[in-house]
């Protein structure tokens, strides 16, 4: 088997965004225009959205008919679903989440954002700063996206006026003090004429920054690197006893620091030790897998593990108890029941647990904490939880993948709830 050190580019990583603003705020029509100004439109889908936009009687290619695919959202003109799309350019490959911007779909946009790098936020020039600019910067703030790109769109319908977009810039630097985000990033826009979308616009020279597209190829990717190693089992593969008789593989996705040939580790909630013995990619053996990689690992000590347990460096173990506070959003139709029980699954691991209190809720418009109820659809708030046996968890700062949870009706299956553990 071949040997090969990984390498961990960070330009060569996807990069995975969303998008978000108010309604009619152009996030569909900029995603259009992001696509088709990158020529990463096949011809057969921009007939048919040529076709699309003249039977609704428009003039024009209506590029936001790309990403509301649903039949409901074109009659309504809204986006109702998370709608993702793909595309690469020379330098990076993405992944959108385009999140619909009514209040009553907050609960899509934190699915949509759960896993984003980036969080591109759309501001009408003519408006300026809205309640759902607000919420939708709070929550990604909340959902620990480290890069705010903040379009301001419709530069056209003000004229391409300088002191419009400074006048809003201004604005949203007070916003976002407030919330310690640290890398916010902005743009003047018209995404219906591709101004600062792929190509530097003329119509805008006292902007001298960076194209969306630029930013978006040059944004840093950060799987958490800096922090201790995460490798949550997800499977054990054992293939044909009589070819490879002592093999036993433990598979999985690195979500923290990196894993090394020869490392000490530990595996929760057992407590054994061992030393990683070979790291799998495919079919190369690896020296190290850095976060985000899918490998296999082996062990020099034959150790029942299997799905749900999560190897650790031993000299870096996570935190570890029954009772959790989190910050959760609540998605189900039906009511939060205090005191109910529900199934939490973490990492790969699934718990008995209960809800055991709602300490607050946020209002997500004003950012005021009020006191604590039984949470209802889209409601996000601070719970404690406490689990049948005891988790093994980092905070969702440190670690989104082992500091996050959902929640699933223990009768239904279904998923109620989603969280970040503080």
């Amino acid at each position: 088997m071949r040997l090969q050190q990984e390498t961990n580019s960070a330009e060569n990583h996807i990069l995975r965004f969303t998008t978000a603003g108010s309604v009619d705020d152009g996030k569909s029509t900029l995603i259009g225009r992001l696509l088709y100004d990158s020529k990463s439109i096949f011809e057969d889908q921009l007939d048919a959205i040529a076709l699309a936009s003249k039977r609704r009687g428009e003039s024009h290619i209506n590029l936001s008919l790309l990403t509301d695919g649903l039949r409901a959202e074109r009659e309504q003109g809204i986006t109702i679903d998370v709608a993702y799309r793909y595309f690469t350019t020379p330098k990076r490959k993405f992944i959108i989440a385009d999140t619909p911007g009514h209040f009553q779909y907050t609960r899509n946009m934190v699915t949509g954002a759960s896993t984003a790098h980036l969080a591109l936020i759309l501001v009408d020039a003519r408006n300026g700063i809205a309640e759902q600019t607000i919420r939708h910067t709070f929550i990604a703030s909340l959902l620990g996206i480290r890069h705010i790109l903040v379009c301001i769109n419709k530069m056209d319908l003000v004229g391409y006026e300088e002191g419009v977009y400074l006048k809003i810039l201004s604005s949203f630097q007070k916003l976002t003090g407030r919330l310690g985000l640290e890398d916010i990033r902005f743009v003047p826009i018209s995404a219906l004429h591709g101004d600062n979308i792929v190509d530097r616009s003329s119509k805008m020279p006292w902007y001298e920054g960076e194209t969306v597209l630029e930013t978006l190829e040059t944004i840093p990717v950060s799987y958490f690197e800096s922090g201790a190693a995460r490798f949550p089992v997800q499977y054990v593969i054992r293939p044909d006893q009589q070819k490879f008789p002592d093999y036993r593989g433990y598979a999985g996705r690195v979500s923290g620091g990196k894993i090394f040939k020869n490392q000490d580790i530990i595996v929760l909630p057992s407590g054994l030790k061992a030393s990683v013995t070979s790291i799998h990619k495919g079919e190369l053996q690896v020296n190290s897998a850095s976060p985000g990689s899918s490998v296999a690992i082996t062990l020099d000590r034959d150790i029942d593990i299997g799905r749900g347990n999560l190897i650790v460096p031993e000299d870096h173990l996570p935190r570890s108890s029954n009772s959790i506070e989190a910050m959760m959003c609540w998605f189900d139709g039906t009511p939060m029941a205090t005191g109910g029980k529900y199934i939490l699954m973490h990492a790969t691991g699934t718990h008995k647990c209960r809800l055991e209190e709602v300490l607050s809720l946020t209002d997500i418009n004003t950012l005021e904490e009020k006191p604590g109820r039984p949470m209802q659809m889209n409601d996000i708030g601070k719970v404690r939880i406490k689990t049948a046996q005891p988790l093994f968890f980092d905070s969702y700062g440190e670690n989104r993948v082992t500091g996050s949870f959902i929640l699933a009706d223990e009768n239904s299956n279904a998923t109620v709830a989603g969280g970040m553990i503080i």
